[in-house]
């Protein structure tokens, strides 16, 4: 691209004021901007002017901005069903509250600042979230669910020097696509079919597929189509027989309510932090979490950052800081296990005081919440003539599929009528899962009032 030049500064981009440009390039050794792009082919530069409109004063910026921002339409402003992995959910205010600091607002991609009690915090929130998953170590926050997967498998692929995993046919596929991007090209992904009458994992065809190769199985509980898996006992027993390792994803906000994955033979706990008092923002609010026992072999393979609390040379003063530094991508650089960079440690303090101010009590009145709210919606749609309120015949958290098969009616369609009558219907599942034909994934949380549940039955029923 042929650079221009400005001769003025330009109000929103630092260093432009002209004689501050001479003097860096100077510097540099060079004379003008085009210099410094002087390693790249004539053939690959853009030789016109970029089709840039006019700046813009000030005022009527903001103004294109906002009404380019309420163009969109949130879960605020209509009833939204929807899940997958990123649900709605009550925030409390103090969570916004404690996340605004000026001490922790980040300035760098979701890693808040080194100092003003970060390590400590961070600990806190280690500390709480072990507590709820009942493990003993939880590491720094990574981006989402799906990466925490994805780093848990390479951590369990490295542990036992194996290069196959097992995974249920029934992941998210977005997850699936991560996972698999962030295996490869070492880590074979093998899918585990599941019963079309309960949509848990099929044993038999589990056992059929392990091997000496086999590092892990992983599998969710809660699943992505929201069904309790209640064979995990025998899921890890099976892991077990062959010494692989057995790694759950589950949502954090189940766990008042349902066992532990710990309590069922997990070595690795993993899941996404976004139920714990952090907003959707359009499908951005995520953040995972990966957790084991306090065995050397597993902290050792962690590559994210571990925070702990030691003595310090002060009676009764304490100190927090980095565990096992030496075994990160930040300590080895090329020669680390994983490269880690930023993470989203800022949701990682929103969800230890989200913890915080739950307690037990308070995720066990949530996790009682979601369930009664889900049984309610499934027992009224079910009295919707043409629909099945649960495809499978398990006990669901929070989410649970839908089948229109016999109404004659596309998800589409109907999430069309709904869109109208001011409601998200659930996610259309017929391109990901054809098997099921015209589904939908249905998410009910503590948000969701009798009211809307009511209201989401009147209008599938006039839908079809």
């Amino acid at each position: 691209m042929v650079n221009k030049q400005i001769d003025s500064a330009h109000p929103y981009i630092p260093n432009t004021v002209p004689e501050v440009k001479e003097e860096m390039l100077k510097t540099i050794g060079v004379e003008t901007i085009d210099d410094l792009f002087a390693g790249i082919p004539e053939e690959l530069r853009y030789q016109q002017q970029l089709a840039i409109p006019e700046a813009l004063p000030e005022f009527d910026l903001r103004r294109n901005v906002t009404q380019t921002i309420n163009k969109n339409v949130s879960t605020d402003e209509v009833i939204s069903f929807l899940g997958g992995g990123c649900w709605k959910h009550f925030i409390p205010a103090v969570c916004d509250e404690i996340n605004h600091r000026a001490e922790f607002v980040t300035a760098y991609a979701g890693d808040s600042y080194e100092d003003h009690g970060r390590y400590q915090a961070l600990f806190e929130y280690q500390s709480l979230m072990a507590e709820l998953v009942d493990m003993d170590v939880v590491n720094v926050p990574t981006f989402d669910w799906a990466q925490a997967a994805a780093t848990s498998i390479r951590m369990a692929s490295r542990l036992k020097d194996r290069y196959e995993v097992l995974i249920p046919r029934t992941i998210s596929p977005e997850k699936l696509k991560i996972i698999k991007n962030y295996c490869s090209p070492h880590i074979t992904c093998t899918l585990v079919d599941y019963c079309k009458e309960t949509g848990q994992l099929d044993l038999e065809d589990l056992k059929s597929k392990m091997s000496e190769n086999i590092a892990a199985i992983y599998f969710e509980n809660p699943s992505y189509l929201g069904f309790i898996e209640t064979a995990g006992e025998e899921i890890s027993a099976i892991a077990k027989s062959y010494n692989a390792v057995t790694i759950v994803g589950v949502d954090p906000s189940s766990l008042g309510v349902l066992e532990p994955p710990s309590r069922y033979g997990a070595d690795i706990v993993c899941g996404e932090l976004q139920p714990l008092g952090v907003h959707m923002s359009y499908g951005g609010g995520l953040s995972g979490f990966i957790a084991t026992r306090d065995e050397a072999e597993y902290v050792q393979e962690y590559p994210s950052r571990l925070f702990g609390i030691a003595p310090t040379s002060k009676e009764g003063e304490y100190g927090f800081g980095d565990v096992l530094y030496d075994r990160t991508s930040f300590a080895k650089r090329e020669n680390g296990k994983e490269s880690v960079g930023t993470q989203t440690s800022m949701w990682g303090l929103t969800a230890g005081v989200y913890l915080a101010l739950m307690g037990p009590k308070g995720m066990y009145e949530l996790g009682q919440t979601i369930l009664q709210r889900s049984q309610y919606a499934i027992k009224e749609l079910e009295k919707v003539e043409g629909i099945t309120a649960s495809r499978f015949n398990s006990v669901n958290f929070k989410e649970f599929v839908v089948d229109f098969n016999a109404t004659g009616k596309t998800v589409a369609d109907i999430n069309k009528q709904l869109r109208a009558a001011g409601i998200f219907g659930g996610i259309d599942l017929s391109e990901n899962f054809p098997e099921l034909g015209q589904c939908a994934l249905y998410c009910v949380t503590e948000v969701h009032a009798q009211a809307d549940i009511d209201k989401l039955v009147i209008a599938i029923q006039a839908a079809i």
